[in-house]
């Protein structure tokens, strides 16, 4: 019988763990482990843990590395089969851990899954993170079923259906132990965001499956350690993105694509200057600076990566551009894009 941890990963952030842990604890009928994995708090969120929820395991990290490291340091004192990496800020519901766990009982090469991520203050909506199963395009941008940059659907049971996706959400991610450990963890350079699509990239490309379950439902606040109107979060949104990029595509033009990227990139910050403000559009030049100095070891780890992978994978890859679909084509739900175009 296969065996379950969900590990909550906790940075001072007692006022969601009093909200959310409740849940996890009454829908754990699957009889996982429930564990909290704290990065360093400062607040009183250890002790309030000891005093009234003396049942919960807790893994003291010695600093706050981000979700990278956090997770990767937290998990070695794991042992399970499966592994559900859940954000504190994430409200669960009843039966939500069974239909994943069968998912990835049922195929030994599915190595990843996510649930229906939907927004906790707009319940019928889906949420940014993960929505509907993650998705990516040929020039490395990431968007989801039900959620395309900023433009939100309603969940109308139009994305019901469990299908193969390019990467699961961080915000909930079931994971195969096995895979987990068999491709290095997450990436501690990644620090924060996009750390779960470049784990799910080189899943893929080890040979794994990373799958969506439509009948497991979960609700994420979103934003709990930075908000979108963050200059940082922009930061590490596009250096990270550039470096997963950089690590897992395909060799084939990867040099004038990856060019060509970041001409876009020079566009988007145009942009940020004129419609968020200078702090945006400097984060994006930032972010770019920092790709060049990591460039020496992300092409370490890509010639790493090459030496274990099976295929470059091009399974739920759009083989569109979704920036020139959503701008100018104005398609903004996932059902408006061409599924010839989709691998």
């Amino acid at each position: 019988m296969s065996t379950t941890a969900v590990v909550i990963l906790n940075w001072n952030g007692r006022a969601f763990l009093e909200q959310f842990l409740p849940h996890v604890l009454q829908h754990n009928s699957a009889g996982a482990e429930i564990i909290v994995a704290d990065n360093a708090s400062t607040d009183d969120s250890v002790s309030w843990l000891q005093q009234h929820y003396p049942q919960v395991r807790i893994i003291r990290n010695a600093v706050n590395g981000g979700y990278a490291k956090g997770y990767n340091d937290a998990l070695k004192e794991v042992s399970a089969d499966y592994f559900v990496l859940l954000n504190s800020d994430v409200e669960v519901s009843a039966g939500w851990l069974e239909p994943v766990i069968q998912m990835l009982d049922s195929d030994p090469a599915i190595a990843a899954c996510q649930p229906k991520l939907r927004a906790f203050h707009q319940r019928d909506q889906f949420e940014y993170a993960g929505a509907a199963g993650g998705f990516i395009d040929k020039w490395g941008y990431p968007f989801c079923r039900g959620r395309i940059f900023d433009s939100y659907e309603k969940d109308e049971g139009q994305y019901d259906d469990a299908c193969e996706i390019f990467w699961a959400t961080g915000a909930c991610l079931f994971v195969r132990s096995k895979a987990f450990n068999e491709v290095g963890g997450l990436d501690e350079d990644f620090f924060a965001h996009m750390e779960e699509i470049d784990l799910c990239w080189r899943l893929k490309n080890t040979g794994y499956r990373v799958m969506y379950c439509p009948s497991s439902v979960v609700y994420h606040v979103g934003g709990g350690t930075l908000s979108k109107q963050s200059a940082q979060k922009t930061f590490l949104n596009f250096r990270n993105n550039l470096v997963l990029m950089a690590k897992n595509h395909a060799p084939g033009f990867f040099w004038l694509k990856l060019f060509l990227r970041m001409c876009m990139d020079f566009i988007a910050g145009a942009k940020f200057l004129f419609s968020n403000g200078v702090a945006h559009f400097w984060a994006v030049q930032r972010a770019h600076f920092s790709f060049y100095g990591m460039m020496g070891s992300t092409l370490r780890k890509r010639k790493e990566m090459k030496k274990r992978i099976k295929h470059f994978t091009t399974s739920a890859v759009y083989k569109g551009n979704i920036v020139a679909d959503y701008f100018l084509r104005k398609k903004k739900k996932f059902t408006d894009l061409d599924p010839e175009k989709f691998g």
